[in-house]
């Protein structure tokens, strides 16, 4: 199956702040954001941190730590024997990477991804988005761009 990413993070190469994945067919959405300790960048802080709770009543969830975002996504993602993953910015998809770490030669147990960089110039998900900067709605964006261009 196909998914399409979107996360915020905390400024440029900063913590992860939320990820979501959107499969191609409509199906269950992922969607978590983790706790900040860090000072938040001012930007981010403006116009990230109030929109990461709208979302649908069943997927909003209190804030968790990395290692249980890292472990509800490999939970999420095993039922998909090889789950592709597509992002629009590469940023998304070392994010991603990164949750998936646990610690020094550790990671959760997630079958084989594929991870696709499709750069879309010109096109925002944000600026395509019914909720901008919200990692659900935008992956929902980029999932409805992706698929459009394809029909």
């Amino acid at each position: 199956m196909r998914y399409f990413l979107d996360t915020e993070y905390n400024g440029f190469g900063g913590a992860l702040l939320s990820l979501a994945l959107v499969p191609e067919d409509g199906g269950e959405e992922f969607y978590v954001t983790l706790d900040c300790d860090a000072e938040l960048d001012p930007w981010v802080e403006r116009h990230v941190v109030p929109f990461l709770d709208m979302v649908p009543e069943g997927l909003v969830s209190p804030r968790v730590s990395r290692r249980d975002a890292a472990q509800m996504l490999a939970q999420w993602l095993a039922h998909d024997e090889a789950p592709d993953i597509v992002a629009d910015w590469p940023e998304d998809l070392a994010q991603l990477s990164m949750l998936l770490v646990t610690g020094p030669g550790m990671m959760v147990p997630v079958p084989p991804l594929s991870l696709h960089f499709v750069p879309l110039h010109g096109f925002s998900t944000a600026a395509n988005s019914t909720v901008p900067h919200n990692a659900l709605h935008d992956a929902r964006a980029l999932r409805d761009h992706v698929m459009g261009l394809e029909r």
